[in-house]
């Protein structure tokens, strides 16, 4: 199983299965219900993220995020404004098992500026807090990482 990866700028708090998120969620529900032509089981991203914060021994109140990063098996990267995920859902497994081909976790964002902030294969979760100037606009691509051996092989 796949280890996701959660980072918060704020808290050192990780978690690193799906199993685990979805019981710290408290309750899940058929994605169906959010997306529609969509299966499998999903827990509320919000949800999710206050039941995280107590575990820490936070406030809500105390923290209130800007944005989401989600990191993708692929490289695939989204920056999601904290509002646009009010109706999100993670969904962590299919039939009953953890999903395979789109897992560990995959976030669908129906109410999201675009189809591009559903993003599959999730293994990584960056929570951002930056008051001095809040994103207003999603953001999303592939990342492009090279390695030092890259480099140099394409002088």
């Amino acid at each position: 199983m796949q280890e996701i990866k959660i980072e918060h700028f704020e808290l050192g708090l990780s978690v690193t299965s799906p199993a685990e998120m979805a019981k710290l969620a408290g309750t899940s529900f058929k994605v169906e219900e959010r997306v529609p032509e969509t299966a499998g089981e999903a827990f509320d991203w919000h949800s999710w993220y206050s039941a995280w914060l107590q575990h820490a021994g936070k406030t809500e109140a105390a923290i209130t995020p800007s944005y989401l990063i989600v990191e993708a098996a692929d490289t695939f990267e989204a920056s999601i404004p904290w509002e646009q995920l009010e109706q999100a859902a993670v969904l962590y497994q299919l039939n009953g098992e953890p999903l395979s081909k789109t897992g560990p976790i995959r976030l669908y964002v129906p109410n999201g500026s675009s189809k591009c902030l559903n993003v599959k294969s999730i293994v990584k979760l960056k929570i951002g807090y930056n008051a001095a100037s809040e994103q207003e606009e999603a953001a999303y691509g592939f990342k492009h990482t090279f390695s030092a051996d890259d480099l140099r092989k394409n002088k």
